[in-house]
Parts: structure tokens; C-alpha cells; sequence
């Protein structure tokens, strides 16, 4: 299973854990090109400077390769940054820009899907870990106890 640290684990991946991992990178991936191919050739609106909002989706590519789950939660907050630009660009423009706007809305949803299940299934595998180590620790504190009891106890 994976870790929940930020350090690299060398242990294999559950599917889940890869899927999330292959749909936040496929969807990153896609927001930058889409964001650059909009700002730069496909519909732009000035001079190309706003090309440069996808520099923090190119930030965190090493994070998500690296299966940092640190990464995974910071995506998944900056990536509604990016589905409401696309909201209210599709809303409000018309024509290919329009069509623009409403794929980047469906990279975000997928990119935040992507995330919070890398989260909530690397969180649950800790938290089974954790329980599975708890009862051994438990039993062998409550036999300390008693028998420390027994030592007390008055004859």
C-alpha cells in the first residue's frame, strides 16, 4: 500500500490508487495543453499573458507523479480556480470559446475526482493499517494492567 507522508514509497499501488493517479495526471496534463491552446492559438483574448494561469498546474506534475499526497490536496483546492473561469466563460461566451470553456469545466470535475479518491482511498488504507497494528497493542496493555492489579490487590 501506499503511504500517507509525502515521502516516495517503494511499496506497490493498489488499482485505485493508480487509476486516481493516471486521471489527476491525464487531467492536469489536458487543463495545461487546453489552457495554452486556448490562450495562444485557439481563441485568445489579448496579448497570451494569460497563458501563464496554467504555471501552477505545471507545479504540480512532480507531486502527482511522485504520489504526494500533499499535492493531491492542494490540486483539489486550485482546481475549482480553473472550473469557475471555465463556468463563467461558458456562460457568458459564445462560439468556440464556449465549447473551450465547457471542456475545461469537465477536466476540472475529473481532476477533482481523481484527487479526493487518491485521498480517501490512501487514508482508508492508513487507517485499516493503523487498526489492524491497534488491537495487539490494546491486549497487550489491558494484560499489563490486570496483572499489575493482581500485584495490588490485598490478600
Amino acid at each position: 500500500m501506499i503511504e500517507t507522508s509525502d515521502a516516495p514509497s517503494t511499496a506497490v499501488p493498489g488499482p485505485w490508487v493508480t487509476l486516481s493517479r493516471r486521471l489527476a495526471l491525464g487531467g492536469t496534463l489536458g487543463l495545461i495543453v487546453l489552457g495554452l491552446a486556448w490562450e495562444l492559438w485557439l481563441a485568445p483574448t489579448g496579448s497570451g499573458w494569460l497563458a501563464v494561469k496554467v504555471l501552477p498546474l505545471g507545479l504540480a506534475l512532480p507531486g502527482l507523479w511522485r504520489f504526494r499526497m500533499y499535492t493531491y490536496r492542494w490540486l483539489s483546492l486550485l482546481v475549482w480556480l480553473y472550473c469557475l473561469e471555465g463556468l463563467v466563460r461558458g456562460t457568458s461566451a459564445g462560439g468556440a470559446e464556449q465549447w473551450l470553456a465547457w471542456i475545461e469545466v469537465l477536466l476540472c470535475v475529473a481532476l477533482f475526482t481523481a484527487c479526493a479518491l487518491q485521498v480517501r482511498v490512501r487514508l482508508q488504507a492508513a487507517k485499516q493499517r493503523t487498526n489492524a497494528a491497534a488491537p495487539a497493542t490494546a491486549t497487550q496493555d489491558s494484560d499489563v494492567r490486570t496483572s499489575a492489579d493482581h500485584e495490588r490487590a490485598p490478600s
